[in-house]
């Protein structure tokens, strides 16, 4: 049965602290977080050993950010419970031991906003969580090692201008400034734009948001993203 627990402290009153839940099917590691989130500040609101679960318990209400683990014991799959998750409204960060490095690379593919691994210190967890519910793009070295380790991992393929506005644009410029750094139109920029989000969906990686964008900027090696720290390298 899921635990449902009222969340906030003194410093960081509920109406402003992010909201997580946890799906793994390990109690020890449920009860683990949820002492570290809800000591730290969180709006802890539930955990659950399945994804089934959470859905359950949240019954209509909206988190942050869900912490997932990616082998749950009951036949479920990566992606459907990646989709799941993100359909409740919520952020997905996995939380999984490094060399399940196929499943990393389904849950980044369905969609996951980034990759911590079980070994990382509690403290690199919290803040990889509030960097997720911040809408922000964690990529660290967990996340590159399972790109680079799928040879079916397939690229855009990008022209030289869009890959330079891709880069202008995914860094955070504006697109009329990205376009008047690369001395074009904006309408131009625009069309650009356009194709690279064609070309991704293409290759089964759609990218609808800036968000998104960065993502698949980093992931195509557009942008840097690496921290050996495991920390976000937006």
């Amino acid at each position: 049965m899921a635990d449902a627990v009222p969340g906030g402290t003194l410093d960081a009153p509920q109406s402003e602290a992010i909201r997580v839940a946890v799906v793994d099917d390990h109690e020890s590691v449920r009860l683990g977080l949820k002492t570290a989130f809800t000591e730290g500040g969180y709006q802890f609101v539930l955990a659950a050993a399945t994804v089934q679960e959470l859905v359950d318990g949240l019954d209509g209400r909206e988190v942050d950010v869900v912490v997932l683990d990616l082998s749950l014991g009951d036949g479920s799959t990566v992606t459907d419970n990646v989709k799941r998750v993100q359909a409740t409204g919520s952020a997905v960060l996995v939380h999984s031991i490094a060399d399940r490095v196929a499943s990393v690379r389904e849950a980044l593919a369905a969609g996951a906003a980034g990759v911590i691994p079980k070994s990382s210190a509690t403290r690199t967890v919290i803040a990889a969580a509030a960097s997720v519910a911040r809408g922000e793009v964690l990529n660290n070295l967990e996340w590159a090692s399972a790109i680079d380790a799928d040879r079916d991992f397939a690229k855009a393929q990008l022209g030289r201008r869009e890959r330079e506005i891709l880069h202008l644009y995914a860094s955070g410029l504006p697109l009329k400034l990205a376009a008047q750094q690369l001395g074009i139109g904006y309408s131009t920029a625009r069309e650009y734009l356009d194709r690279i989000r064609v070309k991704y969906v293409e290759v089964g990686r759609p990218a609808p948001t800036k968000v998104d964008l960065l993502r698949r900027a980093v992931e195509d090696g557009i942008l840097p993203g690496l921290d050996p720290d495991g920390g976000d390298g937006h």
